[in-house]
């Protein structure tokens, strides 16, 4: 992003986040490609494929490739709604914030708290993940000695090492702002999508089967259904396909947000889906055997030594090590930026200090530390694990699957009531823009004049007053969001 667009879409910025109740405080320096970073970083398809690819096929067999298909038709249905969302509300939070809006405030603050543990867990999950990639590449890497298998003690044990040493680089560069963490994303991202093109081109020329390889399951039903286990094997897919949000997630650091973080979303999962999608393809054509067990324990990695050669395996071991540490970086900081959007708004314990954010970087320190330091704890209460992996992303997983639920399905039932189209950006513009609200502390208008409401409970979430009603509507009618209410309505507004 050139300083002549920055210095053009400024003035907008500013005046989106002011009529939405915040003030500028965080820098912003993401540009389009830099947004993109941020969604595709976490979805990150080099990493989570390559580390679940194992636990869907051992599953599933190779038929659970149409998996992949079916939850990313699902999953974009959610994408181009929370694209809408970011076009609407370009704040960061993203689902806390929306949910918030299109439901009410405790339902913002339930799906605030599992957005928070969700991407806590998320971070400790796809750091262990260095695991697979990095001892492989140099036995020095195995700090513990012993069996490098993610499945061994050992192994697990080493996980969790590596892990919590990549989280702690994560937490200090985060702690410089978001340019500086955009910056190595981009690289990650640029080495991720080279990867991916190299590594599917590689396989599909040592393929030893055709594409029909899709078709059979191996028979890991035995002489049962193979709807259990087909539905079992989903939770590879769908850990993939999520946290494409995260690029809302930065959308007060980014510069024109209304029209760059929606783009960021869509754009993330249809390269993921593609992408991915091939990559599963090619590693199942090119697998020495789909019956050795091989490929049930150690996935790509098994593939990619035993056909491309040692040094060519381990170039491209290397370049997933960095698609993990991205993807790691990413995740901290879409987690710090829903602290500190949740503590603006006093909805956490000690909010004053996590909401604060340094005048040097521009930039909210202590929730990036204290999501490093939970990320660490996760893995800690895992030590000695030898399922950790599965374990720690099958958590992830249904806890913001949740978070989505608290988004999609308000939404879903104001647009069959037909209100949906009373949210956005021309409710605002009719309005005007609304004064800042300092410290983001509430504001009660009525009687012409604006008093401060008395600070919610950090534990408790606000219950709002008496519904307001649509001008000339009936007693009864359709319930306005917070951001919604008419001036002088005598509803909390933001």
């Amino acid at each position: 992003m050139t300083s002549a667009t920055q210095d053009a879409t400024a003035p907008v910025d500013l005046g989106d986040l002011q009529s939405l109740g915040y003030k500028q405080e965080l820098r912003r320096g993401l540009g389009p490609f830099a947004s993109l970073a941020s969604g595709f970083s976490f979805v990150s398809i080099l990493t989570t494929v390559f580390e679940l690819f194992a636990f869907g096929f051992g599953l599933g067999g190779p038929a659970y490739f149409w998996t992949w298909p079916i939850v990313f038709g699902c999953q974009f249905c959610v994408a181009l709604t929370f694209a809408e969302l970011a076009g609407r509300y370009p704040i960061s939070g993203a689902v806390y914030q929306w949910s918030r809006r299109v439901a009410n405030d405790p339902l913002g603050w339930i799906a605030g708290w599992l957005m928070l543990i969700g991407y806590i867990i998320s971070v400790a999950a796809l750091a262990i993940a260095l695991q697979l990639v990095l001892p492989p590449v140099w036995s020095g890497f195995q700090l513990v000695g012993g069996n490098i298998s993610p499945t061994s003690h050992t192994g697990a044990e080493n996980a969790i090492l590596l892990g919590s040493i990549c989280i702690i680089i994560c937490m200090a560069i985060t702690s410089f702002g978001v340019t500086k963490m955009a910056f190595l994303t981009r690289i990650g991202v640029t080495f991720e999508i080279v990867g991916v093109c190299a590594l599917v081109i590689l396989l599909l020329v040592h393929a030893v089967r055709g594409p029909g390889v899709v078709l059979h399951t191996g028979g890991v039903q035995g002489h049962k259904s193979y709807v259990g286990p087909f539905l079992a094997s989903m939770l590879m897919a769908a850990y993939v396909f999520y946290g494409f949000d995260s690029a809302a997630e930065l959308s007060e650091e980014t510069c024109d947000p209304r029209a760059t973080a929606p783009r960021a979303i869509t754009r993330c999962m249809l390269v993921s889906a593609v992408g991915g999608g091939l990559l599963i393809l090619a590693t199942l054509m090119a697998a020495p055997s789909l019956t050795s067990g091989d490929l049930s324990t150690s996935g790509i990695a098994y593939v990619i030594t035993s056909q491309l050669g040692n040094t060519l395996g381990k170039i491209l071991l290397a370049i997933v090590a960095i698609s993990i540490f991205s993807a790691t970086l990413a995740i901290s900081a879409s987690a710090a930026r829903v602290m500190f959007s949740m503590a603006r708004d006093g909805r956490l314990p000690f909010a004053r200090q996590l909401s604060y954010v340094s005048k040097s970087h521009a930039s909210p320190l202590a929730p990036g530390l204290i999501v490093s330091v939970l990320s660490i704890g996760v893995l800690l209460l895992n030590l000695g694990n030898t399922q950790v992996f599965a374990a720690v992303s099958g958590v992830a997983v249904v806890i913001v699957y949740l978070a989505y639920l608290l988004v999609t399905v308000p939404l879903l039932i104001k647009r069959v009531r037909g209100t949906a189209g009373a949210l956005g950006a021309a409710d605002q513009r009719r309005r005007g823009p609304r004064r800042p609200v300092p410290d983001g502390q509430r504001r009660l208008a009525a009687d012409g004049g604006v008093r401060p409401a008395p600070r919610p409970s950090p534990l408790v979430p606000a219950v709002p007053l008496a519904p307001a009603r649509r001008r000339g509507a009936p007693p009864g009618g359709d319930r306005l969001s917070g951001d919604e209410a008419p001036a002088g309505s005598g509803q909390r507004t933001l």
